[in-house]
C-alpha cells in the first residue's frame, strides 16, 4: 500500500443524519407516512454471512426488538444465505424485484463480493433503507500469549518470517482479508490468512490457538474478552472508541489505542445497513426507514451499540445514496491494491 493510500481515511460518513417528516416534524415517530403501507405477511430478513457474526447478530437484534415492542403487526424471519461470501442472499433480494416482504442487513461484503468473485450484481441493483451504524475492527491475540501491544506483536510476526503466522478472518477478499492485507503492506509482515464462515467461528478457533490472530469486530468477540481469552491490541480506526464503562475489571472499549497510535497504520470501518428489493414503492421503502429509526430509539438497540463499540452514524435517504457511491469507489481501490478484483 503506497504512503498516501496507508494515511487514506476509509472511515466513511462521520455525519449523524437525523430523519423526519414533512407531514409530522414535530413528532418523535413519523405515523402518518410511515402507515401508507405496511406488511400483509411475514417479512424475510436475509443475512448475507454466516451465524454468529456481527451481521447475524445485529439483524437477530432487530428481530427480537420489533417483536418486543410490536413495531410491526406482520412477523419477521431472519434467514442466512452466507454462499458465495453473500453473493447467495444478495442476488436473493435482487431476484425479488418489486417484493416489500424481503430485506437483508448489508456488510462491507454489498462491495467486495462483487468486485471479487465478478458476480452481475451491485448495490444500485437494491433499494436502500438505513445505515443503522458503522462498525470498528480490532486486532485481538489470545490472551494466553505475551503481546501486550500491536508493536509487540508485528514485531513477533516479523520475527517469525513470511507466512508464519495466522490472521483468522471472514471470508475470502471480504473485510477482513483487506484490512489484513493493507496491515501487511503497512508493516512489512505476511501473514497466512485463515478464512472462516463468521466472526463468531473466528473467535473460537482464537481461543482454542488454531489462530495466532483476528481482526474481529467488537461484537464478535466481547464475549471471549469479558471471559478472559482474548486480548485487545488496537482498533482500525482514527479516533478510540468511545466507549469508557469497563467490560474487563480494567479495560473498557475507550482504554483500547487506535492502530496508528500503536504504530501500525491503518483502519477500516464497516457497513451495517437495510437494504429492501428493487422496484418497491415510496411508500413501503418509507415504512422500513421510519421502522428502523423506530429500532434505533430503543433501550435495548442504545445498549446493543455500547456492548459492540459502534460508530452510531446513521444515515437514509440521499445521505445514504452519497455515502454508498462514496464508499464503493473507495472499495474498488483498496480492491485494486489488494489484487483482489475478479478478472474479467
Amino acid at each position: 500500500m503506497s504512503a498516501q493510500s496507508q494515511t487514506r481515511r476509509t472511515t466513511f460518513g462521520r455525519s449523524f443524519a437525523r430523519l423526519s417528516c414533512a407531514a409530522a416534524a414535530a413528532l418523535a415517530l413519523c405515523a402518518p407516512s410511515a402507515w401508507a403501507w405496511e406488511p400483509t405477511k411475514p417479512v424475510e430478513f436475509v443475512i448475507p454471512a454466516g451465524p454468529g457474526g456481527g451481521a447475524d447478530q445485529m439483524a437477530r437484534l432487530i428481530q427480537g426488538i420489533i417483536v418486543k415492542h410490536k413495531l410491526m403487526k406482520e412477523s419477521m424471519v431472519v434467514i442466512n444465505k452466507s454462499g458465495g461470501a453473500g453473493a447467495e442472499g444478495f442476488l436473493a433480494v435482487k431476484d425479488a424485484k418489486g417484493d416489500p416482504h424481503k430485506i437483508i442487513i448489508t456488510l462491507s461484503n454489498l462491495f467486495t463480493t462483487p468486485m471479487a468473485t465478478g458476480v452481475p450484481f451491485s448495490w444500485k441493483d437494491m433499494t436502500p433503507v438505513s445505515m443503522m451504524a458503522l462498525d470498528q475492527f480490532v486486532l485481538w491475540v489470545n490472551a494466553e500469549t505475551p503481546y501486550k501491544t500491536a508493536n509487540e506483536y508485528i514485531a513477533a510476526v516479523k520475527a517469525a518470517g513470511p507466512n508464519k503466522m495466522k490472521m483468522g478472518g471472514t471470508g475470502s477478499k471480504q473485510e477482513d482479508q483487506i484490512i489484513t492485507v493493507g496491515l501487511e503492506k503497512a508493516t512489512g509482515t505476511k501473514f497466512i490468512y485463515v478464512p472462516f464462515k463468521g466472526g463468531g467461528e473466528v473467535a473460537v478457533q482464537l481461543v482454542g490457538k488454531h489462530i495466532d490472530s483476528s481482526v474481529n469486530n467488537p461484537i464478535e468477540a466481547v464475549a471471549q474478552w469479558r471471559a478472559g481469552s482474548l486480548r485487545p491490541l488496537c482498533v482500525f480506526d482514527d479516533t478510540r472508541m468511545p466507549y469508557k464503562e469497563k467490560v474487563t475489571t480494567t479495560q473498557g472499549w475507550a482504554d483500547i489505542p487506535t492502530c496508528k497510535e500503536s504504530g501500525v497504520p491503518t483502519d477500516y470501518v464497516m457497513l451495517r445497513g437495510i437494504f429492501m428489493a428493487p422496484g418497491v414503492t415510496p411508500d413501503q421503502q418509507a415504512y422500513y426507514v421510519d421502522l428502523m429509526k423506530k429500532v434505533r430509539e430503543t433501550p435495548e438497540w442504545k445498549e446493543f451499540m455500547e456492548k459492540g463499540a459502534f460508530n452510531q452514524t446513521a444515515l437514509a435517504g440521499t445521505d445514504f445514496v452519497k455515502w454508498l457511491t462514496n464508499a464503493e469507489l473507495q472499495h474498488r481501490q483498496l480492491m485494486t491494491e489488494a489484487g483482489f478484483i475478479a478478472k474479467q
